[in-house]
């Protein structure tokens, strides 16, 4: 590939909802510019975007891709990214590094809530949309019922610049609408001119109209032509409708039927015609490293090189690929760079154009353009790569939180390390997942956004790190704590032939609501001499993990030590912290034991079809709706609910709302468990205990 200028590059992100053809109608871009000498299909396992094993067996995209390709003396990036909520946080890094994003719409599910999810994260990152409405040869399907329900989500201005000739199995051309030119398409993509329909005058007119008036909107010259003359030339409508386009003011749409290669060509002629170059978008603003002092980096070869690291993939043959975005300079191969988020200098290597799963060596990366590079030690997503001399940092890309989570469990003894270690080169990998060691139940929580995303994470685990698990629902990390206050004595006493241990106490429990222990040191007189008074405090404080109703960690503690006695030869830590310990027994046990559980705040959004379904599953799962808001047809429900209720939700939500459903779920606090699901609690840790003792 020919080296490109910024302005001649165009950097865009395929998105939509599950299932709409993005990694269809990018695989036919490569096929039509010559990119890939035949057309991959994602469901012959050929597909050029979709090549991770995992991939080609689910038949889905998990990964965001990229693959370059020229048209028009342009260089056009495509970023294909997963339409599936499990792996959403691919569609916000690839939409952080993009210019532009093309929206693919299923003619025939129209709006979905997948559509109105990338949406929303593409007004976030404010950037330029354009609607591909694709599969349009499929039944049942109506572009002008679609165009609607776009300019719904849009807010009325989406305006399509081709219309489609024929209907269902019927289509097989396009009409121009700026030009008036109509198309028909052969089974390599390639356009033939044919007369226009003479039925589609008025709708070719109707929404040329709009057009103009659209171009209008871009530019305050030609409003001022267009009042004056009442018309525009076809150069000046797409000069318009660039500049309106790029501003957000007007999102244009085009009918296509990927598979059949029919408007291929037209989605490439407007991704170069109206969605923007690097240069024509603000340039990026970051920090100096440890100040707040801001620095903008223009998108040209003469600024400081500067670049945001957007995917990361780890193979333990491999090693690592960094895939990145060029925002100033030029990223030299060979030549040494400042990871700046994490005050490391990078040793570089040779730099690659990657197009699927191949790479092309390069000589260096332009401003504006998109690389990857190998074996960087400290580099992960997210992270800012920048010119020594003159560092910057650049906002890091949000995720998600993950809301799904299982415990992992090693199928062979002593894996336990290698586990650990592939599930860590696995979260640099992707920065959805999390690995924790749960503190109160001692097993490892491997977190994601869904089922289908921990068991494609576990799926690469035992591919790539050769360790196979097994997976159970973690142990809910109940808490206990105390209702009432009461004073207890403990008192330890041994006698033996030699020396004996003497400790005895006295001491007050209460709740404390904002904290999680405090102890009071109220001993007057020498009742209990001062060097055992901190042996008091660490006996209670390691009583206090393991609770008097069910074993679990007790919180919400003050303790006072108040009185006590000792003796002179036989009294000693050992024997205080023994003390101690015997007095939280017994003033726990009096001072009303409760369990406490996590409660979780959740954010569940559905179309409005499915909220009474949605409301009476949370009520059945002891969830109180705090609000409720509408954006469009579709609901944001907002409440809390207890986690053990709600630990396989992604489960349940995907089931009720056929997949067309999303959640978040963040802990919000802790409170008490009702007292007939904790005697199941307390009977379940009861059997637990007895069966540790066999």
């Amino acid at each position: 590939m020919k080296e490109y200028s910024t302005e001649n590059i165009r950097n865009v992100t395929l998105i939509s909802h599950s299932g709409a053809g993005k990694t269809t109608l990018g695989d036919a871009m490569l096929f039509l510019t010559g990119g890939n000498d035949r057309f991959g299909r994602v469901d012959d396992g050929t597909s050029v975007l979709d090549f991770d094993p995992e991939e080609i067996r689910r038949k889905t995209t998990i990964s965001t891709s990229v693959a370059p390709v020229e048209w028009k003396n342009r260089k056009v990036n495509i970023l294909d990214t997963p339409g599936y909520f499990d792996f959403v946080g691919e569609v916000r890094s690839s939409l952080r590094v993009a210019d532009g994003a093309l929206i693919i719409v299923d003619a025939g599910g129209g709006v979905e809530v997948g559509t109105e999810l990338v949406w929303q994260y593409a007004v976030e990152y404010q950037i330029p949309r354009m609607f591909i409405v694709n599969k349009m040869d499929r039944e049942n399907t109506d572009f002008d019922a679609v165009m609607k329900e776009i300019n719904e989500a849009s807010g009325g201005r989406a305006i399509p610049l081709y219309l489609p000739i024929g209907k269902q199995a019927n289509f097989k051309g396009l009409v121009d609408v700026i030009r008036n030119k109509a198309f028909t398409f052969g089974a390599d993509g390639k356009a033939t001119e044919t007369a226009v329909p003479g039925d589609m005058a008025a709708a070719i007119a109707d929404v040329k109209e709009k057009l103009k008036e659209a171009a209008c909107d871009g530019d305050d010259e030609l409003m001022e032509k267009y009042l004056e003359e009442g018309d525009l030339s076809d150069e000046e409508i797409i000069r318009g409708l660039r500049l309106a386009s790029i501003a957000g003011k007007v999102f244009l749409a085009v009918p296509v039927s990927a598979a059949k290669m029919i408007g291929v060509a037209q989605v490439l002629d407007a991704v170069v015609d109206y969605m923007p170059s690097p240069k024509d978008v603000p340039a990026v603003t970051g920090k100096v490293p440890g100040q707040d002092t801001e620095v903008t980096r223009e998108p040209s070869d003469a600024a400081p090189f500067s670049a945001l690291v957007f995917k990361t993939t780890a193979d333990p043959y491999v090693g690592k690929l960094t895939l990145f975005r060029v925002y100033s300079g030029k990223f030299m191969s060979n030549v040494p760079c400042l990871n700046s988020s994490r005050g490391k200098v990078e040793r570089v290597g040779q730099l690659y154009s990657v197009k699927g799963k191949s790479q092309e060596p390069v000589p260096f990366v332009t401003a504006g353009d998109i690389g990857a590079v190998a074996k960087l030690q400290e580099t992960l997503t997210g992270d800012t790569l920048c010119k020594q001399e003159e560092p910057v940092v650049f906002p890091a890309i949000k995720f998600p939180a993950p809301v799904y989570s299982v415990a992992v469990h090693p199928k062979t003894k002593g894996d336990e390390d290698k586990i650990s270690a592939g599930l860590t080169r696995l979260t640099e990998e992707d920065p959805t997942i999390r690995v924790e060691r749960g503190a109160e139940t001692s097993e490892t929580i491997l977190y994601g956004l869904g089922e289908v995303h921990v068991d494609v994470t576990t799926g690469k685990l035992k591919r790539k790190f050769g360790v196979d698990v097994d997976l159970t629902s973690p142990k809910i990390p109940y808490r206990e704590t105390i209702k009432g206050t009461s004073k207890a004595e403990g008192r330890h006493k041994k006698q033996t032939g030699g020396r004996g241990q003497f400790g005895h106490v006295w001491i007050e429990f209460e709740p404390l609501p904002d904290k999680e222990f405090e102890f009071v040191d109220k001993i007057f007189g020498g009742a209990v001499p001062r060097q055992f008074i901190p042996a008091v405090e660490k006996g209670l404080r390691e009583a206090m993990q393991e609770g008097v109703l069910a074993g679990y960690p007790v919180v919400n503690l003050k303790a006072t030590l108040y009185d006590g006695s000792f003796h002179p030869v036989d009294s000693s830590e050992m024997a205080f912290k023994l003390a101690a310990s015997l007095a939280f027994k017994k003033g726990c046990m009096e001072a009303q034991p409760i369990i406490l559980e996590p409660i979780v705040r959740l954010e569940v959004t559905v179309p409005e079809q499915y909220m009474g379904d949605i409301m009476g599953d949370l009520n059945k799962k002891r969830g109180r709706i705090h609000g409720m808001e509408t954006k469009g047809h579709i609901q944001v429900i907002k409440a809390t609910a207890p986690l053990a209720e709600v630990q396989k939700y992604a489960i349940d939500l995907r089931s009720m709302t056929q997949g067309r459903g999303l959640f978040t779920m963040e802990f919000d606090h802790y409170e008490e468990v009702p007292a007939n699901i904790a005697e199941t609690i307390i009977e379940e840790a009861k059997k637990a205990r007895e069966a540790a003792q066999k």
